[in-house]
């Protein structure tokens, strides 16, 4: 969510060659004048190969604060979205960039209808509940509500069911609804006020999923910066409950996640109960290209085997609560019992999909015209290219132009076609078209400049050979220094 303004992710070789250069992956300073010697532009692509069905690449979703469940064949993600609940279903990880969103719940209640953020949701007997927090439309008046689903599916429809309010906190602020289940028992896990931060965080009992039952009592958790602790989240297993959560203003590239444990046996009311882990478990990676990894869920792989973090993470540096997206990548244990988050991967990192996941029927083309599936990619005109970009691109190349006319044409087989580049202060608007069709004006330019950002999804398409032909027309929005397009990657959806 967006947080408080004053307190507050061939074939087996091209596989593996896509999966270490994703890790160093992203454009140039498009602001910035281009190189005096333009690298003269391939005139056609590599021969296409075989795409690997088992991969997949970040973004999952362009919002932050996600959450994702695999459940009876197919992955449901929520995100924020501010006026509303919607949910992306797809029966890949692969393809939630693609499914298209579900409005799950809107409200005409005027004091909990705008700022509607973070939600989850949680299969207690055979329906669902949704918890979210929203307000009236001023931020100290964040409350937190949940939905019950008319029948067994997370998609729903929902109907309102109750505000949750622990007694000694009837009149707070509070954000972050999550849900412990402990020794058979529920507590309602959330981010509010307490004697530690604004933003602290707190545990109530409840008596059934709709219901808290008791006073919220208050933990205080290590973080590294002092302003934050948000989105508890948990895993269970080798006899403890592991619960992680947010430091620091997600607004900054430091945002992070720290970790506290509790004995399986133990009391979850009693804060001298939870031991706390040392340092950040997930924090900023700079040599790939994340900033700000925090706000994040847990969920199993399709056949219960592994165990997998959802995050939202940033391409850039700057102090910014824009370019949050939703990435996913597996974690794994350690000896001792706890879990091991690894460190975020590049945005484009290509990833072996989770274990009993069916395939996302993608592939990528690169701004080189390499490909992993049947893809390729031709110019026409001078444009520039090389690694300038380094981690904010894909394979650390792209190509850009501010020549009107210059033209780039990918070529694909499959149902639909995805663009993401570099959007900077020097970019400029493009005119695309799919198979020859009419042109569509889109606007590369961002007041931030930031990697790897999703530029444009083309309509869905009858499987087959496709055009995009991306067209430079040299002009600029009245906020952008320059014209410049960039190209980038391109990820191909086959079903």
């Amino acid at each position: 969510m967006r947080p408080r303004t004053a307190h507050r992710h061939a074939a087996l070789l091209t596989a593996l060659l896509a999966t270490l250069w994703g890790l160093l992956s992203a454009p140039h300073a498009a602001s910035a004048a281009p190189p005096t010697a333009a690298a003269a532009p391939p005139t056609a692509a590599a021969a296409p190969q075989a795409a690997a069905a088992g991969t997949f690449r970040n973004p999952l979703n362009t919002g932050p604060d996600p959450y994702v469940t695999s459940w009876n064949g197919a992955y449901y993600l929520t995100t924020t979205q501010g006026d509303s609940i919607r949910m992306w279903r797809s029966s890949s990880l692969g393809t939630l960039l693609d499914a298209d969103p579900i409005t799950v719940w809107t409200d005409t209640d005027g004091s909990r209808n705008q700022h509607i953020w973070a939600p989850e949701f949680y299969r207690f007997g055979d329906r669902w509940y949704l918890y979210y927090t929203a307000d009236d439309g001023v931020d100290d008046h964040h409350r937190l509500y949940v939905l019950e689903s008319d029948r067994d599916d997370p998609a729903g429809p929902y109907h309102f069911k109750s505000r949750l309010t622990p007694p000694n906190h009837t009149a707070d602020f509070a954000i972050d609804p999550g849900i412990l289940q402990h020794n058979g028992r529920l507590y309602l896990a959330y981010s509010g006020i307490n004697q530690y931060q604004h933003n602290g965080l707190n545990i109530a009992p409840m008596s059934n999923p709709y219901t808290v039952s008791g006073n919220a009592v208050a933990i205080n958790a290590a973080g590294g910066c002092p302003e934050v602790r948000e989105g508890p989240e948990f895993l269970y297993r080798n006899g403890r409950t592991w619960m992680t959560y947010s430091t620091c203003d997600t607004g900054k590239p430091d945002y992070q996640v720290w970790m506290m444990s509790l004995p399986s046996g133990a009391d979850p009311l009693v804060p001298g109960n939870w031991t706390q882990h040392s340092g950040a478990v997930f924090s900023r990676a700079d040599d790939h290209g994340v900033y700000g990894p925090g706000h994040h869920a847990f969920f199993r792989s399709p056949d219960g085997t592994e165990d997998w973090i959802v995050y939202h993470a940033k391409t850039t540096s700057t102090n910014t609560y824009s370019d949050r997206t939703t990435r996913a990548q597996k974690i794994t244990w350690r000896a001792d019992g706890s879990p091991d988050l690894g460190r975020p991967l590049a945005m484009g990192a290509t990833q072996d999909l989770p274990s009993g996941d069916p395939g996302a029927g993608t592939y990528w083309i690169n701004d080189d015209g390499r490909s992993s599936g049947d893809g390729s990619l031709a110019y026409t005109g001078s444009w520039n290219s090389g690694t300038g970009c380094a981690v904010q691109c894909f394979w650390s190349d792209d190509h850009w132009s501010d020549q009107a006319g210059n033209t780039a044409t990918f070529s694909f087989t499959g149902t639909r076609i995805a663009l993401l580049s570099v959007r900077d202060t020097g970019n400029g608007i493009a005119a695309l078209s799919v198979d020859g069709g009419a042109e569509q004006r889109v606007d590369f330019y961002g007041a931030i400049r930031t990697g790897e950002t999703l530029q444009y999804r083309s309509p869905r398409l009858p499987y087959g050979r496709h055009t995009l032909r991306i067209r430079v027309t040299g002009e600029h929005n009245a906020q952008s220094g320059a014209s410049f397009v960039s190209v980038d990657r391109a990820e191909v959806y086959t079903r």
